[in-house]
């Protein structure tokens, strides 16, 4: 996650700043619990500022959900040979980027069909079902597959995330995902 300075705006980059203090926003309460003059205040901007770049709630956190959704695919991408890897990939991202995951996948919150969100998921998207696709036992059982290792992939991570895993406080996320996908998938890597 990017570092969030705790020093009062002055130039530069105000679009930048208004969503840092929304990703610590949502770091401290979550992507409902603070207010566009709450992250005015945060960014040391004037309370109209948020508004005057994004409209509404709904348009920062389009603005954070397409972004988080770039990195997302950036880093699924680097994982693209190999099926284990997208999973795992797909677990750290959630655990490191938490805010991003917390708003990405609860699309009540942000506009949808933004076309820098479709891009962006559109390109996570493909990395997803093109390894599921790998690991399919047939053209036949491709989605299901597809939707088997999204579920295990966002399922692990969301109970990771909450805590309700015993072994949340005593393991290694990435080395517990990558042998429940092997597990459950049979791969060897």
């Amino acid at each position: 996650m990017r570092q969030i300075k705790r020093t009062a705006y002055h130039h530069g980059n105000l679009r930048r700043a208004i969503i840092d203090a929304a990703l610590q926003a949502i770091t401290e309460s979550g992507p409902a619990g603070w207010s566009l003059r709450e992250l005015a205040r945060r960014a040391g901007v004037s309370h109209a500022a948020p508004a005057h770049h994004f409209g509404d709630r709904a348009g920062l956190l389009t603005a954070v959900a397409a972004e988080g959704f770039e990195v997302f695919a950036d880093a699924l991408e680097r994982a693209a040979d190999d099926a284990l890897e997208v999973g795992v990939t797909y677990v750290r991202f959630a655990i490191s980027h938490r805010p991003y995951f917390e708003v990405m996948f609860r699309p009540e919150l942000y506009r949808v069909d933004d076309p820098s969100v479709e891009t962006a998921r559109e390109r996570a998207a493909h990395v997803l079902v093109t390894s599921a696709g790998r690991l399919s036992p047939g053209p036949g059982q491709d989605r299901l597959t597809t939707i088997a290792g999204w579920s295990l992939a966002h399922g692990f991570a969301g109970l990771w995330l909450s805590g309700a895993l015993p072994e949340t406080a005593h393991s290694d996320p990435e080395t517990l995902a990558r042998s429940v996908i092997r597990l459950l998938f049979g791969t060897t890597h």
